[in-house]
């Protein structure tokens, strides 16, 4: 159908994907034409999204012109006339079977033959039409074998194999049609309308309408409509069509919030920071549409070989009924109809099927625990990967530093500290005070007089008459100690720097109070992570960092990565991963700008959904947690759906091959071809939604990443 499209005027950029059951279209082409050809093979347009919906304006399109969507005949209201259809040509052919001794022979041929018109008319013309055109495909086979059927007076099996042929068509068509809803309904997430606060009063507005700045009301159990930022309100929210996470997060004021997030218990109003095309949601669906629409290696393969193997099986079906009789004096009868049952043997159905229900099935699957794969290929890559290669800032670690460590010299030390750093907005003082809130919340902090910044050091001020300093270990300079207490710090000091710790030291005049030990503070899920990995088959995990040897080295130590490369440039991470490519398929795993060449040039980018821009629309799968616990899930997923894909590939050809193996004592049927087919067909399609099922929060126990 895609190739008949293209021949028209202004069809030479369509595209027809089976695994979305979208068609996309220039704005200028006949759609008169295009319906006929669609209908021609049992399709029809259901719905047209329109010139507008182009990548700018619709996040389920990509690339400029109209969107439509397709179905097949076995969907919905023509799939119940189906069902009705094949049940009636079931009975009628019942009755024919047991009144066969009883009923003239003209009443049964009419019988079998209104069975064969109820059930398979469509497969009929269509593979006549195909015929016509030298076209062949299964269609093309089942009709050849129904009029070879008739013409050698097999009318009892040829209506059989017409009504059996139906109820395959109808279990494929059910099969996909389950795997492409089950990726849909992830797609409900996004909201229609949002009420937009103007003027203290609310008004009722389209989403795609909203702009950033814009104010909007959401109350409890409502969808968020895009990005933003709660202004007003604080309650609990559901992020799970973002990332996965079906436990609510409460937020407060001044918190980013996703659109398509659900509040739960809380009447909020948010500032919108994005337009809804650049939401997260929105980006979501996009990726998910286009991961839909993109066709693996091992599908390519499929398609290219179902190609030639079609006409293939014909020329065998041909051979197999004229070479007996004219070489051996075999039975013409014999041997035409073993000709007709390797037609029906040979029908690629289930061996078309064996990767793409697979495949959405497992996208689904990765999408629900908030894994967005943004193809087939990539899905695929994620079960064959031997190597992966991990950024340290914000991947690995949280990408902020924490007090890690303390040396207390003085009582004072906690009081001082959080005096002098209060006020401050530098990271380390920060993270200082978020150290002081869990370690001493009941402390009382004094106003600092008189302070000052003492650039690449820290800063100064008086405390109760008395001056001190707070800053880096430079800040000791102005420190007068005895030499024993000199030689103390200094060797502490040390030490601190050696483990790869950032110091924060407070001091009078006289003494110094104590030293914090500040770092990267690792993932609490970064080790049970890499373990998992492990588990699951990864033989090298490497960290690739700019940092400097000391901290990396304590994060690889609690990490549990086999190795590490520190104090890295973009291009010299890239020289890595291409090293580590030579010997096994890699990816990485990165969040920041500077990780983007590195993503490119892996055979797998994974990127961290809270990670730049760039990250994500280099990477090939998004994390949209902020955390790693679902990635042994997805090289988990990946693994699933390749053996599921191998499995349904030698399914096909193995009950193929045994039937074929049957016409070698001639004990092939029609009847038994149908079911070999038929049973291949349903093994597949069940076999490829096995993977929809299993546990609902798959990965690292959320109360790890909590602790």
């Amino acid at each position: 159908m895609q190739e008949d499209i293209q021949k028209l005027q202004h069809g030479q950029g369509a595209q027809l994907s089976y695994n979305s059951s979208r068609l996309r279209v220039s704005g200028e082409i006949d759609l008169g034409s295009v319906e006929r050809i669609l209908k021609s093979d049992g399709a029809r347009l259901v719905m047209q999204l329109g010139p507008q919906s182009d990548a700018e304006n619709d996040p389920y399109s990509s690339g400029t012109g109209s969107s439509h969507a397709h179905g097949h005949e076995h969907g919905h209201g023509e799939g119940r006339l189906m069902k009705w259809l094949l049940s009636i040509s079931a009975l009628l052919y019942l009755a024919a079977f047991f009144l066969e001794d009883k009923v003239p022979g003209a009443v049964l041929v009419s019988a079998y033959a209104a069975v064969m018109v109820l059930s398979g008319h469509t497969t009929f013309i269509r593979g006549l039409r195909n015929l016509g055109r030298f076209k062949f495909n299964m269609d093309t086979l089942m009709t050849v074998a129904l009029i070879g059927a008739i013409a050698i007076g097999e009318w009892r099996e040829a209506a059989l194999v017409a009504i059996l042929f139906g109820v395959n068509e109808m279990l494929e068509g059910y099969g996909m049609n389950r795997a492409r809803q089950s990726l849909s309904a992830l797609l409900d997430a996004a909201p229609k309308e949002a009420e937009l606060l103007r003027d203290g009063v609310t008004v009722r507005v389209p989403i795609d309408s909203l702009s950033p700045g814009d104010i909007v009301r959401v109350r409890p159990g409502e969808k968020i409509p895009s990005d933003g930022i709660i202004v007003k309100g604080a309650g609990a929210i559901n992020e799970a069509a973002i990332t996965g996470e079906s436990v609510p997060s409460s937020k407060e004021t001044g918190a980013e919030v996703f659109g398509g997030s659900i509040s739960t218990d809380g009447l909020l109003d948010i500032e919108i920071s994005k337009a809804y095309q650049d939401s997260s949601l929105a980006k979501i669906m996009h990726l998910v549409q286009e991961a839909q629409d993109s066709k693996t290696p091992t599908e390519l393969f499929i398609d290219k070989f179902a190609k030639y193997y079609t006409p293939g099986i014909m020329l065998i079906a041909l051979a197999a009924a004229i070479l007996p009789p004219l070489l051996f004096g075999q039975s013409w009868t014999t041997w035409l109809y073993q000709g007709l049952s390797i037609l029906i043997v040979g029908c690629p159905c289930s061996l078309v099927l064996s990767s793409p229900i697979a495949l959405v099935s497992g996208m689904t699957r990765a999408a629900r625990l908030g894994i967005l794969v943004k193809g087939g290929i990539h899905m695929e890559q994620l079960g064959r990967l031997e190597s992966i290669a991990f950024d340290k800032t914000g991947t690995l670690t949280r990408g902020e530093p924490a007090v890690i460590t303390e040396i207390v010299y003085d009582p004072q030390f906690y009081a001082v500290a959080g005096s002098m750093e209060q006020s401050s907005l530098h990271p380390l003082a920060s993270a200082v005070m978020r150290y002081l809130a869990v370690k001493r919340p009941d402390l009382q902090y004094m106003d600092p007089h008189q302070p000052a910044v003492l650039p690449g050091e820290g800063i100064t001020a008086e405390l109760n008459g008395r001056e001190y300093w707070v800053g880096s270990d430079a800040v000791l300079r102005h420190v007068q100690l005895s030499p024993s207490e000199q030689k103390t710090v200094a060797a502490d000091i040390d030490r601190l720097k050696r483990q790869g710790y950032t110091l924060i030291a407070a001091a009078s005049r006289d003494r110094v109070l104590g030293l914090f030990g500040l770092a990267d503070e690792i993932r609490q899920e970064a080790g049970d992570v890499v373990t998992a990995l492990h588990r699951e088959g990864i033989v090298n995990t490497v960290m690739l960092t700019g940092d400097h040897a000391q901290s990396a080295a304590a994060i690889a130590e609690q990490s549990g990565v086999r190795s590490y490369y520190a104090s890295l440039l973009p291009e010299q991470k890239v020289e890595h991963i291409r090293s580590l490519s030579r010997s096994g398929r890699t990816a990485m795993v990165g969040d920041g700008i500077n990780d983007a060449p590195a993503l490119a040039a892996a055979d797998l980018g994974i990127a961290m959904g809270k990670g730049t821009d760039s990250a994500i629309e280099t990477a090939d799968v998004v994390l949209m947690q902020d955390h790693l616990g679902r990635l042994p899930a997805a090289i988990s997923i990946g693994k699933r759906v390749n053996t599921v894909i191998r499995w349904n590939i030698a399914i096909s050809l193995s009950l193929k091959g045994i039937a074929l193996l049957l016409t070698i004592p001639g004990w092939l049927t029609l009847w038994i071809a149908i079911l070999s087919d038929m049973g291949a067909t349903i093994l597949v399609t069940l076999l490829g939604l096995t993977i929809l099922w299993g546990k609902k929060h798959q990965g690292i126990p959320r109360k790890r990443l909590e602790a």
